[in-house]
């Protein structure tokens, strides 16, 4: 659901095609995967299970991270505006 929120007709977050180990792609994928957690948490259905997974996806992510410190602030503010938009919030 977080990636729809990306289309030019919604938030307007995908500007170009991305490609696996790109800095557009991991942007996307960490704003997705903070979205859902955010969402899954929302909705009541956060297990330590689905944390440990969403958290190890996120370490996948981790030498991007390094690369670019800013990029988990940027996904998280992206993140945080997907779920307003998927919630009817913002």
């Amino acid at each position: 659901m977080t990636h729809s929120t990306g289309h030019r007709k919604r938030l307007n977050r995908i500007k170009s095609p991305a490609h696996f180990g790109d800095e557009e792609y991991s942007r996307e994928e960490l704003t997705a995967e903070i979205g859902a957690a955010a969402l899954m948490n929302f909705a009541g259905l956060e297990t330590s299970k689905s944390f440990r997974n969403s958290a190890a996806y996120i370490q996948g992510w981790l030498k991007a991270l390094k690369d670019d410190p800013r990029m988990i602030v940027n996904a998280s503010g992206q993140a945080s505006k997907a779920v307003d938009y998927i919630l009817n919030l913002g």
